[in-house]
């Protein structure tokens, strides 16, 4: 087959096996090939038009093997286990022994105190114990394994994680509710009687009764991601309280002593 481009004369090989022969000089220029009764005529521009369409073929096979092999690589390093080294390892101690897991000095050497600490710190948030710091644990932990230079993930993680704790403790309640349990926990966090941040408030031993139970893991709805955004924007429906509870099940004697502030749907706010 034959077509016109301009001035320039384009011919298609109907075998691309011809296009193959005719690149490594088995066919000369201008040569007419018998294909199956039909005769091809093979250009020079045919030539130069197949080895252009091989070239832009095999550098995308070839990026996409590259873009590949770094995805892979990337996953790997979110991976914490024994024998793991590194700035990451040292944050993950630091939580644990914050909240109350013995891993020993934070030295960013992942070695059996930190093995068994993680063990026990899953055990308690109803994951897979097997000693292995993955994506699953990570989040428990409010610890991120991407890094922008703007610090939003560090943001990002605390507000997936404010609003995990708000849908697993207050799903149901008012929206102004809501909002008002993850002021407490804003609240704990500028508090010098509690962990500075706001996974260790969280995971802080016997704080929150999700954590005990597993319902910490839930996977927040749209409103309880809204209403930890607004206490972290300063909304705080509470001024400035660092308790509540239910009333219909505390359990606890010393949360009874504390001075109600205010009630919201079924949580009594105290300071």
């Amino acid at each position: 087959m034959r077509t016109r481009c301009g001035d320039v004369r384009i011919f298609y090989c109907a075998d691309i096996k011809y296009a193959f022969l005719y690149i490594y000089g088995s066919i000369p220029h201008n040569n007419r090939i018998n294909n199956g009764g039909v005769h091809v005529t093979v250009s020079k521009t045919f030539k130069i038009c197949t080895i252009l369409t091989l070239i832009v073929a095999l550098t995308a096979c070839t990026v996409v093997l590259i873009y590949s092999g770094m995805g892979d690589t990337n996953a790997a390093t979110t991976v914490l286990k024994r024998g793991s080294r590194g700035d990451m390892v040292k944050k993950v101690q630091t939580k644990l022994n914050n909240w109350g897991y013995n891993c020993g000095t934070a030295d960013g050497i992942y070695g059996t105190k930190t093995y068994n600490a993680v063990v026990k710190f899953q055990r308690n948030n109803k994951l897979t114990a097997d000693g292995i710091v993955g994506p699953k644990t990570f989040a428990a932990m409010g610890i991120s394994t991407t890094t922008t230079s703007s610090g939003g993930s560090s943001s990002s993680s605390d507000l997936y994680l404010l609003a995990k704790c708000v849908h697993a403790e207050a799903r149901g309640e008012p929206y102004t509710g809501q909002v008002a349990v993850a002021a407490v926990i804003l609240n704990r966090v500028r508090n010098s009687s509690f962990p500075n941040s706001i996974s260790g408030v969280i995971y802080q031993p016997y704080a929150f009764t999700c954590v005990a139970d597993g319902q910490i893991n839930l996977e927040p709805d749209q409103q309880a991601t809204n209403a930890a955004r607004d206490a972290m924007n300063g909304w705080d429906p509470t001024n400035g309280c660092i308790y509540y509870y239910n009333p219909s099940t505390a359990t606890s004697a010393w949360i009874w002593s504390r001075p109600i502030m205010l009630k919201i749907g079924r949580h009594n706010f105290c300071k």
